[in-house]
């Protein structure tokens, strides 16, 4: 293992293949929905991320706990973002309990650090989203836009209701989505012009509004 900074934020080895998961998440129904599917390690006082993805991108999990709880979770955010080491993707549980919440935690993630923020209804849907995330960080190199397709294919239903929360896109327009940018890093680095061809000008501001860092 490395030698990380004080704060944690330091880069962290993750074998090839595996997710490198904080202790705090054995035995929950969100591991529990990757065993199986992905090799997971556990590890302890590994802050501020919850899951590893390679060495250098992680996962911050915010619960529908911690958003009643309430701003507790920001200080990892902010550890994260203004990390040179790490890049961020918060995943967030946004459930009837937590939906009065989650507008805050929207503006806040991606508009006030400019990270990329993703929307969950529950752990095991997380859990499909995270095997995605981990396969795409690995599989990166590969660029055959087929092979990218099948792969997305696994965890469709996931990805599609999470590309579905993103303010105006809807069931319409995610499939239609997806078939152009067939993972979650695709469509958050996609171009205004890009995304244009398959939406429309007017929502294709509107979805690099909602995954463009701030300035």
């Amino acid at each position: 293992m490395e030698k990380r900074p004080s704060d944690g934020t330091g880069p962290i080895h993750v074998p090839f293949g595996h997710v490198v998961a904080s202790e705090k998440w054995r035995g929950s129904q969100l591991a529990q929905g990757m065993q199986g599917k992905i090799k997971l390690i556990f590890e302890d006082c590994l802050t501020p991320a919850d899951f590893y993805l390679s060495n250098r991108s992680c996962v911050l999990y915010i619960t529908e706990a911690d958003l009643v709880a309430g701003n507790g979770y920001r200080k990892r955010l902010v550890r994260v973002r203004n990390s040179s080491h790490l890049q961020g993707i918060v995943v967030v549980e946004k459930t009837p309990i937590s939906e009065q919440y989650f507008p805050a935690v929207q503006k806040f993630t991606v508009l006030d650090l400019g990270m990329v923020l993703l929307p969950v209804a529950s752990q095991m849907e997380a859990s499909c989203l995270i095997i995605q995330l981990a396969q795409e960080q690995t599989k990166e190199p590969s660029m055959n836009p087929f092979l990218r397709k099948t792969r997305s294919l696994h965890t469709e239903p996931s990805l599609l209701r999470t590309v579905q929360q993103i303010p105006g896109v809807g069931k319409v327009k995610a499939p239609l989505l997806l078939q152009k940018f067939p993972s979650i890093q695709q469509l958050s680095n996609a171009s205004t012009h890009d995304l244009e061809q398959v939406v429309g000008q007017a929502l294709a501001q509107q979805i690099r509004q909602f995954f463009t860092q701030s300035r």
